[in-house]
């Protein structure tokens, strides 16, 4: 028997907080040295319907709590909590666990699928030896302690009261419900990243990344030939990467779904992602400052931003690049442009250049143009020996 209604009101206390009232034999032991003592908390009929250890009430398969292989699963297992449901509920469940073979459990638990993406990445694969350690000692915090070194529990500062793996409850992990372990795990399930798949239907092209040198073109192919048929297969070194593009969009997909977070080839673990049509990449790296191997890139100190895009053309764009008054329009305009710098002006008498600006056309014949005084380079004033030659005469 379990425990039993006797007068003494410590045993009545447990067995009224007991999860299974059914009589079970309980066993006791010390896993290991300075470990506390464990014992079984359910019967083997209630252990089975969950599929769940006597002791710790953990998942036999994945090592999850309940609350946390329910979830993964998708599956609502409500047992009943009243004694008389919880025993009916419990004798159908016996029956039925003698009715199958014993390897797979029964109910509805049974009925879900045989596995989840969510639960192989946070299932326990090693022992968690932590578990076993000693509560803590309750007179050493108070500093009341006299055993020292001899004290079968721990001597260590409590946790903060306030998180929430202070709070505890077996009953509430049996029945998966306010489970703060299952809360811790859930959350970190819930950052843990994922490979979405691109709306992109005729995307069939993962990028397999971090390869090295040591990894090969057939070494790849041993291990995606498995999910479909492979199209191509592109190494490039100096990347360290490679890209697989599948014949058909379904071999893409389960390749992603196999081999993200999983894929280890020669000791190493490789990057697996989708592969990207050439516009997106473009405008996802112009976007986010990304380069094509999916590296962000971080910017440049002292480089101009980026500018701006040029104005629409309109028909009516009026074409006055010197900013004339549009009021005037004579059809000839002569414009006198300054000389060169270094270089002096013209002599008196012979004029600036002169420009048609009217028609933009040759300029007028020689016999056209108005009568004036020509000046002769020879007879200008300022030029060396002229004034010489004019007292000689």
């Amino acid at each position: 028997m379990a425990t039993s209604l006797g007068a003494n009101t410590y045993n009545r206390q447990n067995w009224e907080d007991a999860i299974c009232a059914r009589p079970f034999t309980v066993f006791r032991w010390c896993p290991g040295t300075r470990m506390r003592f464990k014992k079984t908390e359910v019967c083997q009929t209630c252990s089975k319907m969950k599929n769940v250890c006597q002791t710790c009430l953990l998942d036999l398969e994945y090592g999850l709590p309940i609350q946390v292989r329910d979830t993964g699963l998708d599956i609502k297992d409500d047992v009943p909590k009243s004694d008389v449901n919880k025993e009916y509920y419990t004798q159908n469940a016996e029956r039925e666990i003698g009715n199958s073979d014993g390897t797979r459990p029964v109910g509805l638990l049974g009925k879900a699928p045989s596995s989840s993406e969510m639960l192989l990445k946070l299932a326990r694969t090693t022992p968690y030896y932590k578990r076993n350690r000693p509560h803590i000692c309750s007179f050493w915090v108070k500093g009341e302690c006299k055993r020292g070194e001899e004290c079968p529990y721990r001597h260590e500062k409590p946790t903060d009261p306030d998180d929430p793996l202070a709070d505890q409850n077996i009953k509430d992990r049996y029945y998966g419900i306010n489970d703060p372990v299952a809360d811790k795990l859930l959350k970190r399930a819930s950052t843990m990243p994922r490979l979405d798949t691109p709306e992109d239907k005729t995307i069939t092209t993962l990028y397999v990344g971090g390869m090295g040198d040591t990894i090969s073109d057939a070494e790849l192919r041993n291990h995606f030939y498995q999910f479909g048929e492979i199209r191509t297969t592109t190494i490039v070194q100096r990347q360290q990467c490679a890209f697989i593009q599948f014949a058909t969009r379904q071999a893409a997909e389960l390749a992603a779904e196999k081999s993200f977070n999983k894929l280890i080839i020669n000791g190493r673990r490789l990057t697996v992602k989708w592969g990207r049509s050439q516009a997106a990449r473009g405008k996802e790296a112009y976007q986010d400052g990304v380069s094509e191997m999916g590296t962000r890139l971080d910017p440049v100190p002292g480089l101009p931003g980026a500018l701006p895009p040029p104005p629409a053309l309109e028909e009516d764009v009026p074409t006055n690049y010197f900013n004339l008054d549009p009021g005037t329009s004579p059809n000839v305009m002569n414009i006198s442009l300054p000389p060169p710098p270094g270089i002096n002006p013209p002599p008196p008498g012979f004029g600036a250049p002169m420009f048609h600006m009217g028609s933009m056309g040759p300029p007028p014949p020689m016999g056209m143009r108005p009568p004036g005084h020509i000046h002769y380079p020879s007879q200008d004033p300022q030029r060396m020996g002229a004034h010489a030659a004019r007292h000689g005469d």
